[in-house]
């Protein structure tokens, strides 16, 4: 017989292997909710941060409180917490079923429902289930139910209580030292089994310091890639010949003169060439 709980209302378990499954409809803008779950002592805290089983410890060190993890059933998607109830310490009174979106809100999280089964039946009916409600709206963790010892036996307790800071608050209010590397201020460092990828980010570029720089040699010059102009006057030489310029106002070698020259002979003088005859008024008196 399957139980419809109220909020504040209990149930005992007659099974000691118990899997308590979260479950909530999918949709544009609904948040990822986790799973999670935190062992609790006689004085209502955790006795070491091993105590609390979430997607970055996800099994506790005694292996009979773990996560199974996220599915896509009929009905939307799942994230399970097991327990064996029958091999947990002693002094363990009260085993928190936690559900959390990571920075997002439950009102945005529709039909969330805990629902409790017996692990050693295969498809069986769920033993009770809890429609889980968020009072304000802007709770971003929830503590759905608690399993606790009652006598020789175990019951479940529908509970329904939100916190608006998160897992990690709540993690804090119990007990649990939270810092970096717990991953509770990134979120989940895992990929869903529901088809989520993770996302590994890029190694940044190495970095060098300026002394580093400075000590290495600089690269060969390269040319420029302007060719050299010619004097102002003088006929552009050929890419493939390197020529000296000569002076302003003396002929180029290898081109005609510049403008005002005679152009120089390619043969000796005339030996029979003879002045002109001299006018009177060069003849001396």
């Amino acid at each position: 017989m399957t139980h419809a709980m109220l909020k504040g209302s209990n149930v005992p378990l007659a099974t000691t292997t118990v899997r308590a499954v979260l479950r909530w409809a999918p949709g544009q803008g609904v948040p990822d909710v986790d799973a999670s779950a935190l062992l609790i002592g006689a004085d209502g805290r955790v006795r070491s941060d091993e105590d609390f089983v979430f997607y970055n410890q996800p099994r506790h060190p005694s292996s009979k409180v773990w996560r199974l993890g996220k599915k896509r059933v009929a009905e939307g998607l799942t994230d399970t917490i097991q327990t064996d109830l029958a091999g947990v310490e002693p002094d363990v009174t009260q085993i928190y079923l936690v559900a959390s979106a990571d920075d997002v809100t439950f009102d945005r999280v529709q039909s969330l429902r805990i629902l409790l089964y017996d692990a050693t039946v295969a498809d069986g009916e769920p033993l009770a289930y809890f429609d889980v409600r968020p009072t304000t709206g802007e709770e971003t963790a929830l503590i759905c139910g608690e399993l606790y010892r009652r006598g020789d036996g175990w019951k479940f307790r529908a509970l329904g209580e939100g916190y608006s800071n998160g897992l990690q608050g709540l993690a804090t209010d119990y007990g649990i030292s939270v810092d970096e590397s717990d991953g509770l201020a990134d979120g989940p460092e895992e990929a869903s089994e529901i088809g989520a990828t993770a996302i590994v980010p890029a190694p940044p570029a190495p970095t060098q310091h300026a002394s580093e720089l400075s000590s290495q040699p600089l690269p060969p010059e390269q040319p420029a890639g302007v060719p050299t102009q010619p004097a102002y006057g003088y006929p552009q030489q050929p890419a493939a010949v390197a020529t000296v310029q000569p002076s302003y106002g003396y002929p180029h070698p290898t081109s005609p003169p510049a403008y005002g020259y005679p152009q120089a002979t390619a043969t000796a003088p005339d030996p029979e060439f003879r002045l002109p005859p001299q006018g009177p008024q060069f003849i001396g008196r």
